[in-house]
Parts: structure tokens; C-alpha cells; sequence
């Protein structure tokens, strides 16, 4: 019985360091640019800026911490990865799939995600000014306390998201599909929503002063103590919308309608 036990555990040893030299070649080749496959590696810190990964693999890899400043991601494949942290200032992640990506607090100055996937990924507090979303994709998404501030998400989807006490001032919305969304807190100054389709969504206390809300969908939304003072809303649909203590273009309060 002994010889059959030593050999047993001698095969598991095998194994054991076959895998790990594999695992780490992996890594080390991804990070040396001669392999796009990494999917689950661990890449936490590292040092990937401007590094070139058009069509990467990286589901599900660990890059909390690393830096990815000005990288080529378009195409990439990041579904379910972790980016806690990361810095991602000017990447290119267009048309990658970034569905259910942990981006809290990463860093997104000037990056471009025209067409990326981010259904049910979590940004809350990210920073990403000025970066481009036209057409993205961030249905159910978390994006609380988050600076969104001058960003371009023309025809993006943000369908049932949670932009809780985020900043949105000076984003440009217009035709972007924001039903059902939570926007409460918000700070919508100055935002270009016109076409925006905003049925059902909540915007208590949003702050949407001198926004271009022209044609825009408010229908059975919540706008409760919201402010909406200067803004233009010429042809903004308002029917079922839920008013309380909310401050219209004009100045004047719109109270809650009589039963």
C-alpha cells in the first residue's frame, strides 16, 4: 500500500507545480505583450500603460491597482473583471465587454468607450470626465457618486442604472435612453438631454438647472424637490410626471397635483 500512496502523492506534486509555472507563464507573457489570453490572471499593479491589447482576453482577471493610462483595450474582452482602483485615463475601451466589471473608484479622465458593453458593472465613484460613451451600453449599472461631468453618452442606454448623487453637469445626453434610472441627488447643470427618454425614472433633489431637457420624456417620472430653473423645456412630455416642491424654468414651485 505504500509504494501506491507515494506514487499518488507524487503525481498530485507533479501537478501542482505543472500548473503554477503555467499559470505564471501566462501572466508573464501577457505582461511581455507576446500573449492577448489571460483570462482570471492575476494582474493586480501592474504596469500595463500604453500597452497594446486590441481583442484581450482579460475575463475575470484581477487588475485592481494596475495601470492601464492611455492603453488600447478596444474590442477586449473584461467581462467580470476587477478594475478597483485602476487607472484607465485616456484608454481605449470601445466596443469591449466590460458587463458586470468592478470599476469602483478607477480613474476614466478622456477614455474612450464609444459602444462598450457595461451592463451591471459597478463605477461607483469613478472619475471620468470628458471621456466618450456615445452609444454605450451601462443598463443596471451602479454609477454612484461618480463624476461624469462633460462626458459624451449621446444614444447611450442607461436603463434602470443607479446614478445616484452623481455628476452629470455639462454631459451631453441627447437621445440617451435613461428609463427607469435612479437619479436622485444628481447634478444635471446645464446637461444636453434633449430626446432623452427619462419615463419612470426618479430624479429627487436632481439639480437640472439650464438643462436642455427640449423633448425629452418625463413620463410618470418622479421629480420631487427637483430643480429644473432656467432650463428649456419646450415640448418636454409631462404626462403622470410626479411634482413636489419643484422648481420649474421660471422659478415658480409646481406643487404635487390635487386627487
Amino acid at each position: 500500500m505504500l509504494p501506491i500512496r507515494l506514487l499518488f502523492l507524487s503525481l498530485c506534486a507533479a501537478m501542482a507545480l505543472s500548473a503554477g509555472p503555467a499559470w505564471a507563464d501566462a501572466r508573464e507573457d501577457f505582461i511581455a505583450g507576446t500573449s492577448m489570453q489571460c483570462p482570471g490572471c492575476d494582474l493586480h499593479g501592474a504596469n500595463l500603460k500604453r500597452h497594446v491589447m486590441t481583442g484581450a482576453n482579460l475575463a475575470g482577471a484581477n487588475l485592481t491597482g494596475a495601470s492601464l493610462h492611455d492603453a488600447k483595450l478596444n474590442g477586449a474582452n473584461l467581462k467580470g473583471a476587477n478594475l478597483t482602483g485602476a487607472n484607465l485615463n485616456k484608454a481605449d475601451l470601445s466596443r469591449a465587454d466590460l458587463s458586470g466589471a468592478n470599476l469602483t473608484s478607477a480613474l476614466l479622465y478622456a477614455s474612450r468607450l464609444e459602444l462598450t458593453n457595461l451592463t451591471g458593472a459597478t463605477l461607483d465613484k469613478v472619475r471620468m470626465a470628458t471621456a466618450r460613451l456615445t452609444r454605450a451600453n451601462l443598463s443596471g449599472a451602479s454609477i454612484r457618486d461618480a463624476d461624469l461631468r462633460n462626458t459624451a453618452m449621446a444614444e447611450a442606454k442607461f436603463i434602470g442604472a443607479d446614478l445616484t448623487n452623481t455628476w452629470l453637469d455639462f454631459a451631453h445626453l441627447r437621445a440617451a435612453d435613461m428609463s427607469g434610472a435612479k437619479l436622485d441627488q444628481a447634478g444635471l447643470g446645464r446637461a444636453e438631454l434633449a430626446g432623452t427618454n427619462l419615463t419612470g425614472a426618479s430624479l429627487v433633489r436632481a439639480n437640472a438647472q439650464d438643462a436642455d431637457l427640449r423633448e425629452a420624456d418625463l413620463t410618470d417620472a418622479d421629480v420631487t424637490r427637483a430643480t429644473f430653473w432656467k432650463a428649456d423645456m419646450f415640448g418636454t412630455v409631462l404626462t403622470g410626471t410626479k411634482f413636489s416642491e419643484t422648481v420649474m424654468p421660471d422659478g415658480a414651485l409646481r406643487a404635487a397635483a390635487t386627487p
